[in-house]
C-alpha cells in the first residue's frame, strides 16, 4: 500500500521485487521461486492450524511455569553437589505438570536423547529382565546400548535379553504378534515414536496409547517407555498423557527450544524416574546431586520457546513434504497427512540426491554456511552418514538440518528450523542445490 507525507511517496512493507533480489543474493533462482511459490499458497489454512496448535501449547508450558512460581531466583547457577539447587528441582517440577507426570528427571549432564534413553533403560532393567521394542528396529544408536550390536557396557552384557515386534506393513502395531511375544520375563516395553532412519511412519499419540493399553491389559506391571524425540508439542498430548510409564527426550531437539546447548528428560512415574537417576548419579544420591552450571535459564527460556520453535519446523517439514512430493519423490508423511513429529523423511534412491539436499541445507546456515558436508564414518552408525547441521548448538536437530545413511533406499531425513523463514530458505536452497547438479529438473 502507498501513502502520501509531505508530498513524497513511500512503500509500507516489503515489495517483492526486494525479495526477489534478496533471494537471488542467497542463491535462489527466479525458477525455485516460482516452483514453490505455487505449493506455499496451497499451505496457507494447514499453516493457520499449526499457529492454533502452537498457541495450545505455549498456554500449556506457560500455565506450568506460572503454577511452579518461576521467579528470577531460579536462573542462578550452582556448582558442586549442586545441593538445594532450587531451579533444577523448580524445572523438574514444570516439567512434570507440562508432561503430566509424578516426576522428571531433566539434566544438563544428560548428553543426549541416546544417553536419556540408556539412563531409563539401565536404571529401570535388572539381569533376567527382557526388554520387547514393539514399534520395530530401534534407532541406530540403541543398537549398542541394548546389545543387538555387540558393545561394552550393552544390556546385554548384564544379563538383560531384548526381542522385537516389528509394525505391520501400514505402520500400525502388531497386536497379536505383541501378545505372543510378551512373556513372564517381559520387564519393559519400548515405543520409538519417529521413524529413525527407516521410512515409516511416525506413531501417533493416539496409537501410542492404543498400544499401551493392550500391553497393559496382558500385564499391568510392564513398564511402558517412549522414545519421544522430535514428537514434542507436535500434537496438543505427549505418550505420558495416554498411559506411558517413561516418556524420554532431548533437549537440543523439540523442548529445549534451539536455547539448551545440552540436556535430556525422563518424565514418568516416581518409581522410575528415581530408578532413572541412581543410574545418572548413584545409588542413595540420585535426584539430590548435579549442579546446573549456569545453563538452568536457557532450559527454562528454551522449553518456553518451544511450542512456536516446533511450529516453524513443522511448517519446514509439510512444505518439503508438499515440494518433493510434487517432483515425483517419494516422502515420509506425504504432503496431506497429519503431523507426529518434524521430520521428513524424502526418498531420492541414490547418494547423490541426499548429498546434494544436504548441502544445500548447510548452504543456507547461519553456521559454517560455506563448508561442505560430506559422508562418514559416524560413531553408532553402521554405514558412512552425511549430516548438514550449521547450527549454534552441535547436532541441535531442532536447528535446521538433515542428515541419512548412504545406503538404500538413499532417503534424507529433514527436520528443524528455528524461524519458519529459515526453514523456508534451507528448503530452497536444497531444490537449488538439486537442480543445479541436475539431479531434478524444474
Amino acid at each position: 500500500m502507498e501513502k502520501r507525507e509531505n508530498g513524497q511517496e513511500r512503500t509500507e512493507g516489503v515489495s517483492r521485487e526486494a525479495f526477489l533480489e534478496m533471494y537471488r543474493e542467497m542463491g535462489i533462482s527466479r525458477e525455485v521461486l516460482d516452483f514453490a511459490g505455487g505449493i506455499l499458497e496451497e499451505l496457507a489454512g494447514r499453516f493457520q492450524d499449526i499457529d492454533k496448535m502452537a498457541e495450545y501449547n505455549q498456554l500449556k508450558v506457560l500455565r506450568a511455569m506460572q503454577r511452579r512460581r518461576v521467579s528470577e531466583a531460579h536462573f542462578a547457577a550452582t556448582s558442586g553437589y549442586g545441593y538445594n539447587d532450587m531451579g533444577r528441582d523448580t524445572l523438574e517440577e514444570v516439567y512434570a505438570d507440562v508432561f503430566h507426570t509424578e516426576a522428571a528427571l531433566v539434566r544438563p549432564q544428560i548428553t543426549c536423547g541416546t544417553h536419556a534413553l540408556t539412563v531409563a533403560l539401565h536404571g529401570n532393567l535388572r539381569p533376567g529382565d527382557e526388554l520387547l521394542s514393539i514399534s520395530g528396529k530401534p534407532y541406530d544408536t540403541l543398537e549398542e546400548v541394548i546389545g543387538i550390536r555387540p558393545s561394552s557396557g550393552s544390556l546385554a552384557e548384564y544379563g538383560i535379553t531384548y526381542r522385537q515386534v516389528d509394525l505391520k506393513e501400514d505402520g500400525s502395531f502388531d497386536l497379536e504378534g505383541i501378545r505372543q511375544a510378551i512373556s513372564e520375563r517381559t520387564a519393559m516395553v519400548e515405543i520409538q515414536r519417529s521413524k529413525g532412519y527407516q521410512t515409516r511412519p511416525t506413531l501417533s499419540v493416539s496409537q501410542i496409547g492404543e498400544a499401551i493399553a493392550f500391553v497393559k491389559s496382558i500385564r499391568p506391571d510392564i513398564i511402558c517407555m517412549v522414545d519421544n524425540c522430535y514428537g514434542e508439542f507436535v500434537e496438543p498430548l505427549e505418550p505420558s498423557d495416554v498411559g506411558a510409564d517413561m516418556t524420554v527426550g532431548s533437549l537440543i531437539k523439540n523442548p529445549g527450544g534451539g536455547l539448551a546447548p545440552i540436556g535430556g528428560y525422563i518424565v514418568g512415574t516416581k518409581k522410575c524416574i528415581q530408578n532413572a537417576s541412581f543410574r545418572l548419579t548413584c545409588p542413595g544420591l540420585g535426584q539430590e546431586v548435579g549442579a546446573n552450571l549456569g545453563l538452568i535459564q536457557s532450559f527454562y527460556q528454551g522449553l518456553f520457546l518451544a511450542p512456536t520453535v516446533v511450529a516453524s519446523a513443522l511448517k519446514g517439514a509439510i512444505f518439503a513434504a508438499n515440494l518433493y512430493e510434487r517432483l515425483g519423490f517419494a516422502v515420509v508423511p506425504n504432503g496431506q497427512e497429519p503431523r507426529h513429529d518434524i521430520i521428513q523423511a524424502v526418498e531420492f534412491g541414490s547418494p547423490e540426491g541426499v548429498i546434494a539436499f544436504c548441502k544445500g541445507i548447510q548452504a543456507a546456515s547461519p553456521v559454517d554456511s560455506h563448508v561442505t558436508p560430506e559422508p562418514w564414518a559416524m560413531p553408532g552408525y553402521d554405514s558412512d552418514v552425511i549430516m548438514a547441521a550449521g547450527a549454534f548448538v552441535q547436532g541441535s536437530s531442532i536447528e535446521l538440518s538433515a542428515d541419512g545413511p548412504i545406503k538404500p533406499p538413499y532417503a534424507v531425513y529433514f527436520q528443524g528450523g528455528l524461524t519458519w523463514p529459515h526453514a523456508k530458505l534451507g528448503i530452497l536452497k536444497s531444490l537449488q542445490q538439486l537442480a543445479d547438479e541436475g539431479v531434478v529438473s524444474l
